[in-house]
């Protein structure tokens, strides 16, 4: 990437620029303390394999992370059904936040606004989470959307990439990239498995959005982009 001043024909970068980015997070706290007290309470392993998973939190330096309900509730089971509608409630509550503060940040409004990338991969809503922003927030009625999901960890990335794309096919325009991820409403209890394991340690909720301009300001550039 490039922080300097893009530069700019008739207005328009040279590449993307990144022009705001901003987050947003619920209110309920884990610590590392909290996983160490629930950890061996909530799995069924021997006592060895929670002293290595122990070590993994304390190695993380993951101190803090978020979540949308207390840690009680959280490991309580639920039916898909409740968990997806909580899933539904949260992320479009989050995402509006996220994309507020964005777009402040920008100095832009909703209908400056060319396309709209969602990502997210930890519940499922038709329509889309970006189609209740539109609605809530008044987007254009003909600005576009890309909706993404089951890309895990890769998702914002690759939501830059597609940002980048649209903007050198649509030179001085504007989008909106947002991910939304509530992992502790997947939360696998009967999972001892390595991998589900250590997700459980690391991943918090939240929201973050990001809003890349094919106009001519100052901000990091993406200079190129692969798959």
């Amino acid at each position: 990437m490039n922080i300097s001043d893009p530069g700019s024909t008739n207005g328009h970068a040279s590449h993307p620029t990144i022009a705001a980015t901003a987050t947003a997070l619920p209110p309920h706290r884990i610590t590392r303390d909290d996983v160490k007290y629930y950890f061996g309470r909530v799995f069924d392993v021997p006592e060895r394999r929670v002293e290595a998973m122990m070590a993994i939190v304390d190695n993380a330096q993951v101190r803090n992370r978020h979540s949308i309900f207390p840690l009680d509730y959280t490991i309580e089971a639920r039916p898909l059904q409740q968990t997806n509608n909580e899933y539904i409630e949260h992320s479009i509550r989050l995402g509006r936040e996220a994309t507020e503060k964005c777009l402040e940040r920008a100095g832009m409004r909703p209908e400056d606004i060319d396309l709209i990338i969602a990502v997210s991969c930890t519940g499922f809503m038709i329509p889309s989470l970006d189609a209740h922003l539109i609605q809530l927030m008044g987007f254009r009625s003909n600005v576009r959307r890309m909706p993404f999901t089951e890309l895990g960890c890769a998702a914002g990335a690759m939501g830059l990439s597609r940002a980048a794309d649209f903007i050198a096919s649509n030179p001085g325009s504007n989008v909106l990239v947002l991910a939304v991820e509530l992992p502790s409403l997947t939360f696998q209890r009967k999972d001892v498995t390595q991998a589900n394991l250590i997700s459980s340690i690391l991943f918090g909720d939240g929201a973050a959005a990001v809003i890349v301009t094919g106009q001519s300001r100052p901000g990091p550039q993406i200079l190129k982009t692969e798959t």
